[in-house]
C-alpha cells in the first residue's frame, strides 16, 4: 500500500512552513497499488502545474463517483483551488467534505486558508478553528519507531511540537482575520467567547488581539463602558496601538464627554505614536501615509473638541479653531470624520464674538455634503447662519 502520509507527496502540497509532517492531507486514507487511486496520486504527484491536477481529479470524479476515496479527492481539489487562488471553489470543496462529516487538520487549515483569502467568512469556517486543538492532539501525536535512536525519538517529538504549534498558530491567525468580519457584534462576541474558552492562552499570549476584537464588537454595539473596558486592556497589552488610542479619546471627550482629562492625554499619545507608526510589509506608500494622516487627523479632531469645550471657561475660541483647521487638512482620505471636523469648525467660527459667519458657512457647506454624523446638524446650523446673514 502507497501510504498518503508520503514525504513526497506532503512536500508537493503543503501551503505553509512547517516540518515535512506538517499538515498533510488525507491521514487516514491508504491508497493500494495499481488502483483507480493509485493512479490518481501518481497523476497529481507528477503534474508540473495545478490545472493538470484538477483535470485528473475530474477525470477520477467523473469515473468513480462512487468510490470511498471522495473525500480525499474534496480534500486534494482544495488544496489545488487554493493553489490557483480560486478561493469560492476551495471553500465549496472543503465544506463538501466537512457536510459529509469528514474533516482532518489539513483540510480544516486549508478552508481558513481560503476564507481568510476571499476575504469572507461564515460560521463553519469559525467552528474549524475551534476544532484545531483536538486535532492536533489526535493528528500530530506520535509513536517511537521501534528501531529509532534517543536522538531520533528527540528530533520527531520536536518536529511533532513545531508542526501542532505552527497550526495552533495560524488557526489563532485566521480566527483574528475572519472575525472582524462577522457583522452582528453580539454574535461576534459568542464567537470571542467561544474561541477563548478553546484556546486558555488567549488571554495571556493574544491579549492585545483578543481585547481589540472585544473593544470594537462592544463599540459596533454600542456598550460604550465596556468598549471602554476592553479598549483600555487593549493599550495595556499594546501600547503601540495608535488607533486605540485615538477611540478612546474619541469616546471619552466627543461621545460621553466625561473624562477630558484622560481623553487629551490619550489623544496626544496618539498623536505622539503617528510619529513612528511603521508601514506593514506590503501595504502601499500611499495608502501607508493616509493611514498615517487619518490617524493625526483623528486626534486634532479630539483635541479640538476639547478645547472647544474648555473655551466656555477660558472664552479662547482660537486653540479649538487651529486644532479643527488642522484635523480638516488631514481628514481629507476619511470623508465621515471629516464631516465632523468640518461641523465643529463651523461651530466654533459661529461661536465668536463676533461671530466669522463666512468661515462658518464655507466649513458646514463641506460638512453638509459629508457623510458624517453630524451632516444633519450641519445643514440646520447653515440655514441659521445664512439666515443670520440675510438679517
Amino acid at each position: 500500500m502507497r501510504n498518503l502520509l508520503c514525504g513526497l507527496l506532503a512536500t508537493a502540497w503543503l501551503l505553509a512552513s512547517g516540518p515535512l509532517r506538517a499538515q498533510q492531507p488525507c491521514p487516514t486514507f491508504s491508497v493500494v497499488v495499481n488502483t483507480p487511486e493509485d493512479e490518481l496520486m501518481l497523476a497529481i504527484n507528477g503534474a508540473e502545474k495545478p490545472e493538470e491536477q484538477v483535470a485528473a481529479l475530474d477525470k477520477f470524479m467523473q469515473e468513480h463517483a462512487d468510490s470511498k476515496f471522495i473525500p480525499c479527492v474534496n480534500e486534494y481539489y482544495t488544496a489545488t483551488y487554493l493553489k490557483l487562488n480560486n478561493y469560492d471553489k476551495a471553500i465549496e470543496y472543503a465544506e463538501k467534505d466537512l457536510a459529509a462529516n469528514y474533516q482532518d487538520l489539513s483540510l480544516l487549515l486549508n478552508l481558513m486558508r481560503a476564507y481568510v483569502g476571499g476575504g469572507k467568512v461564515s460560521d463553519t469556517v469559525l467552528d474549524a478553528t475551534t476544532k484545531v486543538p483536538d486535532l492536533i492532539k489526535t493528528e500530530i501525536n506520535p509513536t517511537r519507531p521501534p528501531n529509532a535512536s534517543d536522538a531520533d525519538w528527540q528530533k520527531i517529538q520536536q518536529e511533532a511540537a513545531e508542526t501542532g504549534n505552527n497550526a495552533s498558530a495560524y488557526a489563532v491567525y485566521a480566527f483574528f482575520q475572519l472575525v472582524p468580519r462577522v457583522t452582528d457584534p453580539a454574535k461576534r462576541i459568542e464567537w470571542l467567547d467561544k474561541f477563548a474558552k478553546i484556546y486558555p492562552e488567549t488571554e495571556s499570549k493574544y491579549a492585545a488581539q483578543i481585547n481589540n476584537a472585544y473593544f470594537m464588537a462592544y463599540l459596533q454595539g454600542n456598550q460604550l463602558d465596556k468598549a471602554l473596558d476592553y479598549g483600555e486592556k487593549t493599550i495595556a497589552a499594546d501600547p503601540s496601538n495608535v488607533g486605540v488610542y485615538n477611540l478612546l479619546a474619541y469616546l471619552y471627550a466627543v461621545v460621553k464627554s466625561t473624562n477630558l482629562d484622560k481623553a487629551e492625554a490619550d489623544a496626544k499619545k496618539a498623536l505622539e505614536l503617528t510619529q513612528t507608526m511603521k508601514k506593514p510589509e506590503g501595504a502601499p506608500d500611499d495608502v501607508f501615509q493616509k493611514e498615517v494622516s487619518n490617524q493625526a487627523g483623528m486626534a486634532h479632531l479630539t483635541l479640538g473638541y476639547i478645547a472647544f469645550l474648555k473655551s466656555a471657561k477660558t472664552k479662547k475660541l482660537t486653540p479649538a479653531i487651529e486644532e479643527f483647521k488642522t484635523a480638516v487638512n488631514s481628514l481629507q482620505n476619511d470623508p465621515a470624520h471629516l464631516g465632523e471636523a468640518e461641523y465643529f469648525l463651523g461651530y466654533a467660527y459661529e461661536a465668536g464674538y463676533p461671530a466669522n459667519h463666512q468661515g462658518a458657512m464655507e466649513a458646514l457647506t463641506k460638512s453638509a455634503d459629508l457623510p458624517s454624523r453630524f451632516q444633519s446638524q450641519a445643514k440646520d446650523l447653515l440655514a441659521k447662519v445664512k439666515k443670520a446673514v440675510k438679517e
